[in-house]
């Protein structure tokens, strides 16, 4: 059975009988039951597997969920490209009936391989068409959980103004109805204070309580102090009232005052929502060439506004931008995309506690230069060589689809530029240098993150 099974796969095909009849010797039957996992993502690999009867769901996880990338039946094989690299399993295998394997240890497919070509050459084939769909519906997947990272962000950065302004609208409705039922003396509505001046911490407190001793209001004092009067514009503007009348046209005064703050929190608020709406637009180029002259340094801008609510609770981001940096002829959205995976990437990598710089600067007269620099763990020199590479993530399993840096290589190769990683614990930094106009085969192909 085990040899007809391995003759019936495709890799196999072309092997001959004495080495195929050695391998099913050596090959291990084994039963799986309907939901059983074949293959754990994560696991260390050393075997790979031909499946004999029954059908399997292969997926990948990412972040809570599994992503489906294919249902495999008999003839099938399993696990090859981790069990070549004797690395960690890509994706998980589950039974989705009452099954049949054949477990090929290690050993016995590197005999297999040592002993011609077109055994490998049938493997070398399986795995790359293999990779290729993988890479395929991760990379879309990958493209979903960039727009997902961005939703939230705008969520969260648009709820708080939108927050404000709902909160300043209901107060300024109270501070409305208070003053429309006070009736200052008429000479009284057409005053205002001289100037605002800004005061510190404790010279606002000294003049709250200063204008208190006056109206014996503590809450009016600090609406008047913040409005810009002083104790003596306000005993100038009472001269003449009672005491009576000197508080209604205080507490008048205090609700205006109240009133225009309020206002200006809409304002503010309006203008927030303003910022964050144009830097998403500008961050996805939305409504212009797929190909235009960009300003990179409004491209990093954008990228920090998407991303500011990942960096605000612990990361101090500081700016470096040359004066004499030029535009530059790219894709916008793929390149800020670029700047989104390197920002986002240094930010996990910190866990969220410590420091990014990014600097531009001008390399001669046909060069951009970006550098993005944490203050994370660092990366070993052995990872560090595979860190491009499609698939390859440091992130536990579902965590990370190990595509992000490998989508940011591609999309900089092919605006002609290249990335370059400097690393030490305490002190990473990805340079990505760009050129001022891309070349000519790049700027008329589409982009694409393959």
């Amino acid at each position: 059975m085990a040899l007809d099974a391995l003759r019936a796969t495709p890799i196999f095909a072309e092997v001959p009988d004495e080495s195929l009849q050695r391998l099913a010797e050596q090959a291990i039957p084994m039963r799986v039951r309907e939901g059983e996992f074949l293959i754990v993502e994560g696991d260390q690999a050393d075997d790979l597997f031909v499946v004999v009867s029954g059908e399997f769901d292969v997926t990948k996880r990412s972040g809570t969920s599994e992503i489906p990338l294919a249902r495999v039946g008999p003839g099938a094989i399993q696990g090859e490209l981790a069990a070549l690299e004797r690395g960690k399993r890509m994706a998980s295998v589950r039974a989705v009936t009452d099954s049949e394997v054949l477990r090929i240890p290690y050993h016995s497919l590197r005999d297999l391989l040592s002993g011609g070509p077109d055994a490998a050459l049938g493997i070398i084939s399986t795995v790359i068409g293999r990779l290729r769909g993988m890479e395929a519906t991760l990379r879309q997947r990958e493209k979903l959980a960039g727009l997902g990272t961005l939703a939230a962000g705008l969520a969260h950065e648009l709820n708080n103004p939108a927050a404000a302004i709902r909160r300043s609208v209901d107060a300024l409705d109270r501070a409305i109805a208070a003053s429309n039922e006070l009736h200052p003396p008429h000479s009284l509505t057409l005053l205002r204070p001289a100037g605002q001046v800004q005061l510190d911490a404790l010279g606002r407190a000294d003049a709250v309580d200063e204008i208190e001793g006056l109206i014996r209001d503590p809450e009016m004092a600090a609406a008047l102090v913040d409005a810009g009067w002083t104790t003596d514009e306000l005993r100038s503007a009472f001269a003449g009232l009672d005491e009576t009348a000197a508080h209604e046209a205080a507490a008048w005064l205090a609700a205006t005052a109240t009133v225009q703050t309020l206002i200006g929190e809409v304002r503010m608020a309006g203008d927030r929502i303003s910022e964050i709406v144009g830097a998403v637009k500008s961050y996805a180029y939305l409504d212009q060439a797929p190909v235009q002259r960009i300003d990179v340094c409004k491209g990093l801008d954008d990228t920090l506004v998407i991303l500011r609510h990942k960096l605000k609770a612990g990361i101090e981001v500081t700016r470096d931008y040359a004066d004499d940096l030029p535009e530059i002829e790219a894709w916008g959205s793929e390149l800020n995309q670029v700047w989104t995976n390197l920002i986002d990437n240094a930010a996990d990598a910190m866990d969220g506690k410590g420091a990014i710089s990014i600097h531009a600067a001008r390399l001669g007269s046909d060069e951009v230069q970006v550098t993005i620099c944490d203050t994370g763990p660092g990366i070993p020199p052995d990872v560090a060589s595979k860190i491009f590479e499609p698939f390859f993530t440091t992130k536990p399993p579902g965590i990370g689809s190990g595509l992000g840096l490998h989508i940011s290589h591609n999309v900089v190769v092919r605006h002609g530029g290249r990335i370059d990683l400097e690393s030490e614990p305490g002190h990473t930094c990805f340079i990505v240098t760009l050129p001022v106009t891309m070349p000519k085969s790049a700027a008329g192909a589409p982009p694409s993150t393959s």
